[in-house]
C-alpha cells in the first residue's frame, strides 16, 4: 500500500478526469490520497471531492503565495473551516516561500503562525511549504514547538541536508516528491539517503513535478510508484517494504483512515 500524502486533485487536468485518475492510482497500489488546500476556492472543491470519493481526504490551508489575499486570516477562522468535516485531517499547506515575491514575507510569517496555532488547538498535523526560507522556517517552528507537541510534515522537501536534519531533530516528518528522482537532484537524493526511514513520507504534489521517467508530463497520484521505487533502491530495500514504512509514518501523523 502507498499513500500519496500531498496532491491537488482539484487542479486540472485531474479534476476533469478524477474517476480515471483515482482508478489508475488504485491499480498502482495507491490506497489513499490527501488533497491539499491552497485557497478557500480550492478547499470548497476538495470538500466535494472527499464527499464523492471514499479514499480521498483533505486539508484546509492557505499557500504562502496566496497570503496577500488572506492578510486578516485567524486561527479561529481556520479551525471553523476544519472542525465540521472528519475527512479534513490536516492543516495546510502553509509556510514560507521567498523564492518568488508573490506575497510579502511579513504577511507570510503572520499567516504561517496562525496556521500553527490552529494545528495546536485541533491537534492536527501541519503541512509545511518552505522554499528559500530555511532560517525563518526553522526559527518559527522551533519557537512555536517549544513546550508544544505539534505534528509537522515538511512537504516536497528540496532543502539542504543540514536543514533536513535540524527539522528531524525538532520532531518533523519529511516528504519526498518526484524531484528526488531528477538527474540533477543528487544532493537531495543523498539527503534522503541520510534520513531515518521512520520519518519519511512520499507524495506527488500532482499535477506538478512528475518523477523520472515521466518528467515534463502532467503528474498524478499513480506516478508516485516511480518515487517509491527510486527511494527504495537508494535505501537498498524492497519497494513494498519502503511503501509499508512510509504508509505507517503517514498513519502516525494523521491517524488511521477508514
Amino acid at each position: 500500500m502507498i499513500i500519496d500524502s500531498h496532491c491537488h486533485l482539484e487542479f486540472e487536468p485531474m479534476a476533469s478526469n478524477l474517476k480515471e485518475v483515482i482508478n489508475r492510482a488504485t491499480k498502482n497500489n495507491v490506497k489513499y490520497l490527501l488533497s491539499i488546500s491552497t485557497t478557500d476556492e480550492s478547499f470548497d472543491k476538495i470538500l466535494q471531492i472527499i464527499k464523492n470519493h471514499k479514499n480521498v481526504y483533505g486539508t484546509y490551508g492557505i499557500h504562502p503565495h496566496e497570503t496577500k489575499n488572506y492578510q486578516s486570516l485567524t486561527s479561529s477562522q481556520i479551525i471553523n473551516k476544519i472542525k465540521f468535516n472528519k475527512k479534513i485531517i490536516g492543516i495546510g499547506e502553509s509556510g514560507l516561500d521567498f523564492y518568488y515575491e508573490h506575497s510579502d514575507p511579513i504577511v507570510q510569517k503572520k499567516i504561517f503562525i496562525e496556521h500553527i496555532k490552529a494545528a495546536l488547538s485541533l491537534n492536527l498535523p501541519l503541512i509545511v511549504h518552505t522554499r528559500s526560507a530555511e532560517s525563518d522556517t526553522y526559527n518559527i517552528l522551533k519557537s512555536e514547538m517549544k513546550n508544544n507537541d505539534i505534528k509537522i510534515l515538511i512537504h516536497c522537501f528540496t532543502g539542504s541536508k543540514a536543514f533536513a536534519h535540524k527539522l528531524i531533530d525538532l520532531g518533523c516528518y519529511i516528504s519526498a516528491s518526484g524531484v528526488v528522482t531528477f538527474k540533477k537532484s543528487k544532493d537531495l537524493a543523498d539527503t534522503f539517503l541520510s534520513l531515518p526511514n521512520d520519518r519519511i513520507l512520499v507524495e506527488t504534489d500532482s499535477p506538478y513535478l512528475s518523477p523520472e521517467p515521466l518528467r515534463g508530463k502532467s503528474n498524478e497520484p499513480s506516478h508516485i510508484i516511480h518515487t517509491v521505487n527510486f527511494l527504495a533502491k537508494l535505501k537498498g530495500i524492497e519497494p513494498s517494504f519502503f511503501a509499508k514504512e512510509t504508509s505507517a509514518n503517514f498513519f502516525k501523523l494523521f491517524g488511521e483512515l477508514n
